[in-house]
């Protein structure tokens, strides 16, 4: 359990600077000027590697042993952050620059998420896939609902940019905790295929399984709309309801706190099952969101997040959980590469949407496709197999 505990502190810093970065990044091109579309280029930016690589990642990340993996991609990230506020100290910085800085993070963000999703069914049995997934997502939680308050406090007392050495430096702590894990990983399978096929047997693995295919489609159907809310949520609060950067980073944070609650009981919810868990967390939550384009204050926006927020921690425990009991441990990385990219995938998509259909329709009419969205998504495992199944059924594995 040693290498488990030092996982899963790594992974809390790492969540901890991934939260910072989301708030930072958009913030500095908001003080450059940028464009709502703009914007919505910027947040796509940091999720279109899953389109770009994701499905190759996987095929790799079955093949090699995957701390490695984790490590490097921890590292690079540093770099690459660190390097924007020295880029702006030599008065080089432009949006193009932070552009580019967000996709190589971006890409190498699918590497160290495909690893480590994957390294986790050999660091703890199968049988307590759930609680260690309970544990890893309910610190997650926590480290975003610290990091977005403490991302507008340190932008407002050190500058937007110069924040971005927060980031820098909780990627390198991540890094140190991964290079103390002592632990034998598991031997990479040694057949070999062409790479299209491996990604192939991958992607039918999901799609041919008939609890993981509305997992999927769930997942990417929000993901797209959460993407248009990702990219509007920030110049909502700060433009259209003027509030200061701190605030908005407040109340952020407020609303990412629904997951912090959640994972107060999360635990205790298990013994529902995990298919039973997937849609009943999304179809008593998800409704709230419809609160968020109707606010004229800051506070409506906290409560309309915070309560779905709720509903996606629990949703994401048992879907992850529910998927690693399912796969193989030869499939793990190209099953976790194929819905990272299509889950992932779907959110720099609807962040481009998001800055089309505000010059289009307006910030808050964004909103309000943004959250339909979102709940119209839960449909795909309201009306799935999962309803009529409370645990893994026997023989689908």
């Amino acid at each position: 359990m040693r290498d488990f505990r030092l996982f899963w502190g790594s992974d809390t810093v790492n969540q901890f600077g991934s939260a910072v970065s989301v708030f930072a990044l958009p913030l500095v091109a908001v003080e450059m000027g940028a464009s709502e579309f703009a914007l919505g280029v910027l947040t796509a930016a940091g999720t279109a590697a899953f389109l770009l690589v994701g499905l190759p990642v996987g095929v790799l990340v079955d093949r090699v042993r995957r701390r490695p993996v984790q490590l490097w991609a921890t590292v690079g990230r540093a770099v690459l952050l660190a390097s924007v506020p020295v880029v702006g100290w030599l008065g080089g910085l432009a949006y193009g620059y932070l552009l580019a800085v967000a996709l190589l993070v971006g890409v190498l963000t699918v590497f160290f998420e495909v690893a480590s999703l994957s390294s986790l069914p050999a660091l703890v049995p199968r049988a307590e896939l759930s609680t260690a997934n309970s544990r890893l997502m309910s610190t997650q939680q926590v480290g975003r609902l610290a990091g977005k308050p403490l991302a507008g406090l340190v932008a407002e007392v050190f500058g937007s940019v110069n924040s971005l050495f927060v980031i820098a430096a909780s990627f390198t702590s991540s890094a140190v905790l991964l290079g103390a894990m002592k632990g034998a990983e598991p031997v990479p399978d040694g057949r070999r295929k062409n790479v299209w096929a491996d990604m192939g047997e991958g992607l039918r693995f999901v799609f041919g399984h008939p609890l993981l295919r509305p997992l999927v489609l769930c997942t990417t159907s929000f993901n797209l709309a959460n993407g248009v809310w990702s990219a509007l949520n920030v110049v909502f609060l700060v433009r259209v309801l003027d509030l200061s950067p701190g605030v908005a980073a407040l109340l952020l944070g407020v609303g990412s706190a629904g997951g912090a609650v959640a994972a107060l009981f999360v635990g205790r919810l298990a013994r529902l099952g995990s298919a039973r868990l997937v849609w009943l967390s999304m179809v008593c939550t998800q409704p709230a969101w419809l609160l968020v384009p109707w606010a004229e204050h800051g506070w409506v926006v906290a409560v309309g997040s915070f309560v779905p927020t709720m509903g996606v921690l629990v949703y994401n425990v048992a879907q992850v959980s529910l998927r690693q009991s399912l796969c193989p441990d030869r499939l793990m990385g190209r099953m976790n590469a194929s819905i990272r990219f299509l889950g992932w995938g779907a959110m720099p998509v609807g962040a481009v949407l998001g800055g089309a259909l505000a010059e289009w329709v307006g910030v808050r009419g964004g909103l309000w496709v943004a959250s339909a969205g979102m709940v119209a998504a839960v449909g795909w495992v309201l009306l799935s197999p999962l309803r009529a199944s409370e645990r893994v059924p026997p023989g689908l594995v």
